[in-house]
């Protein structure tokens, strides 16, 4: 591959987990639409802040976990452009800059729409703060057994919960429970990926939980994330949006599926297999919650 090419960098932001970022956006402004306040401007914004800064996540990510050490040679995983020299240090670091700007831009133009709430920079900052310091910095939050609730956070409640306020001004507390639905079916694609590297991970000292509590915690907390979201999603039984609540449901046989196989692999390089399908789960997830969402709104 040609250094610093097109395909190398398509290779370093990892489009197969850019999904992640749209189904949490749509979601978020499926439940703003259902309670009348969708901003189609709005959800744009919001959809280019969360693309361009897991972008930026995926660089720093593949910057530092090169430089602690944790992606070595005899990587299991797909393989990360910087480590294998695809791209270079300068322009990796330009990268990273590029994409946290175009992020920076999105985020004033949320900020303008919003009628200049400046509390909302802290929520900008704090996003930046994770994208970076997820692996880089002196505690990094991956390498100390944090990986999992920075996901939930930033994957999940937060992505969702300021996409509905943008738009609608304030908060619900079904958007609170789908977000958190949203984080733990996230969540799966970092337990498989530090179920599968567990070794690797405990050699450069990266403490992830499937680390510190060992392989177990990996095959159980990967049904247990899963299965916990579909259990959150009916709990909008309660607030009468049927289908929103049920028809997710096809997901968790998918999930248990993956999960089957995860544990019949258990270690080695086919595990990527059971990533790909974990990536395949979360997209169906997300576009089976917003149909739901979308599906309650037309049936009232």
């Amino acid at each position: 591959m040609k250094t610093n090419s097109l395909s190398a960098w398509i290779l370093a932001i990892r489009p197969y987990s850019l999904g992640n970022s749209v189904i949490l956006i749509l979601i978020g402004s499926a439940l703003a639409f259902t309670d009348g306040g969708f901003r189609p401007v709005v959800a744009l914004l919001c959809l280019v802040f969360a693309v361009t800064m897991q972008c930026t996540a995926n660089l720093v990510n593949d910057l530092c976990d090169f430089l602690k050490g944790a992606d070595r040679p005899d990587r299991l995983g797909p393989d990360r452009a910087f480590a294998k020299g695809y791209i270079t240090l300068r322009a990796m670091k330009s990268g990273i800059a590029a994409f946290t700007l175009a992020a920076c831009a999105a985020g004033a133009g949320l900020l303008a729409l919003s009628g200049w709430n400046w509390w909302l920079l802290l929520v900008g900052a704090s996003c930046i703060v994770f994208a970076y310091f997820y692996t880089a910095g002196p505690w990094p939050l991956a390498y100390h057994g944090m990986g999992d609730i920075a996901v939930i956070l930033f994957f999940g409640l937060i992505p969702v919960g300021f996409t509905y306020y943008l738009q609608c001004g304030g908060w619900s507390g079904e958007t609170a429970v789908v977000g958190l639905a949203c984080g733990m079916v996230i969540d799966t694609m970092l337990m498989i990926n530090n179920f599968r590297d567990r070794e690797e991970d405990r050699r450069c000292n990266k403490r992830t939980i499937v680390v510190c509590l060992g392989a177990a915690a990996g095959r159980w907390g990967y049904l247990v994330l899963g299965t916990g979201a579909i259990l959150l999603c009916l709990s909008l039984l309660a607030e009468g949006r049927i289908a929103a609540a049920l028809l997710p449901l096809p997901y968790l046989a998918v999930h248990i599926a993956t999960w089957r196989k995860m544990v019949r692999i258990d270690h080695g390089e086919e595990l990527n297999v059971c990533l790909g399908e974990t990536a395949r789960n979360i997209l169906l997830f997300g576009a089976l919650l917003t149909a739901g969402i979308l599906l309650d709104k037309i049936l009232c």
